[in-house]
């Protein structure tokens, strides 16, 4: 039965459910995909590419096949807009994290999400009072 709290998954998390050399990472990452109502975005699907052609040289047949495959797992796909971008720089002041990474909790903010799967942040902090960060893998 799949839970119907929203989830934001991160890039990281996204590219273990296709790394064959990590299979308890992936087993998690494809559980979270199963389970829950999952969430990405552009910039999820972006950075994935960019980690499977720079690091593991991964074709780009073959990461075109992954991509579509992670955008019809996902349950919606968050696309940044201006108002994303600026949420994005106040949660970066405030918070002191990157600004690629607060790109990140501002998508998931916009689209209502409890948690953020995340190997990159601090595991149970919450930002906002409404979004937890969680690393799937401790």
């Amino acid at each position: 039965m799949q839970d119907k709290r929203k989830i934001f998954l991160d890039s990281n998390v996204v590219i273990y459910a296709y790394c064959i050399n990590r299979a308890d990472k992936q087993k998690k990452a494809k559980q979270l995909f199963a389970e829950r109502t999952v969430v990405i975005s552009t910039q999820v699907l972006q950075e994935m590419a960019n980690t499977l052609y720079k690091k593991f040289n991964v074709d780009f047949n073959t990461i075109r096949s992954l991509l579509n495959e992670c955008v019809r797992n996902a349950s919606a796909v968050h696309v940044n807009t201006q108002e994303t971008i600026i949420k994005a720089s106040v949660i970066a002041e405030v918070y002191r994290f990157s600004f690629y990474d607060s790109l990140i909790i501002s998508s998931a903010l916009e689209e209502d999400c409890n948690i953020l799967y995340t190997e990159d942040l601090q595991h149970n902090q919450v930002i906002e009072n409404k979004l937890k960060i969680i690393n799937p893998f401790l």
